[in-house]
């Protein structure tokens, strides 16, 4: 049995938009939608908690009536901070009387184009290695800086850096774990579920991500996100 855990409770002020950035409509229908529809067709998937912004909950579940996600079990409310909002939503699954081993997969409801093979990859990878992070190779030369970017005597080999994405998977015991741990080491607002792990000295195994499958937080990302869906469609 697998949970996705949707995490769309951010308010998208680096968009300067009245609504959130997850409720922003694209060709008519809204980005949060765009992530529900993915877990809701994909057949490893049993169920949907969705952690959201508390005064849009009930947009959220007329959303989910329009567009006929039945696997939406619960929409929570945010926390104050990403680690926070990822915590009500362990609660509200763990209300759900599943068992320890039960399997949640957690990802960013701006992540509109995670694809059928990461999820299946993520799922996959749970099962040989106990967790699952979606990440891609990094392919420019990256150079670390102590001034604010202003320059940089240092350059970090490409090769052995990787940049994480969601899904996230992992038991709900072992997430469950971790932030009563991150509770009790006062480690907080660890939104990605992997940095905690990390902290906690957690080893982190990697499956399959990709470029598309890209965290839509401002405007260039909006219109990349469009630009996709239009090549997508004249392939077609």
């Amino acid at each position: 049995m697998v949970t996705a855990l949707l995490t769309a409770a951010g308010v998208g002020s680096r968009m300067n938009l009245d609504i959130p950035k997850q409720f922003i409509d694209v060709k008519d229908k809204p980005l949060i939608v765009y992530t529900l529809e993915a877990f809701q067709n994909h057949p490893a998937i049993d169920s949907i908690v969705l952690v959201t912004l508390e005064s849009w909950i009930e947009i959220a579940e007329s959303y989910a009536k329009q567009f006929n996600i039945t696997k939406l079990k619960a929409i929570v409310p945010g926390g104050e901070t990403g680690q926070d909002s990822i915590h009500n939503g362990l609660v509200a699954i763990s209300d759900m009387d599943f068992g320890p081993e039960h399997i949640v997969m957690i990802h960013d409801g701006n992540r509109c184009l995670v694809s059928a093979e990461i999820i299946s990859d993520s799922i996959a990878g749970f099962h040989a290695n106990g967790s699952a992070v979606a990440a891609i190779p990094c392919v420019e030369a990256v150079f670390r800086s102590q001034n604010s970017g202003v320059s940089s005597n240092e350059s970090i080999p490409r090769e052995q850096l990787f940049r994480t994405q969601t899904p996230h998977t992992y038991s709900l015991a072992k997430l469950l774990w971790a932030h009563e741990q991150a509770s009790d080491k006062g480690l907080s607002n660890t939104a990605a579920s992997c940095v905690l792990m990390h902290e906690l000295g957690e080893q982190v195994y990697f499956s399959a991500g990709s470029e598309q499958n890209l965290k839509i937080t401002t405007m260039d990302d909006l219109y990349i996100f469009e630009a996709i869906l239009d090549a997508r469609k004249s392939s077609r």
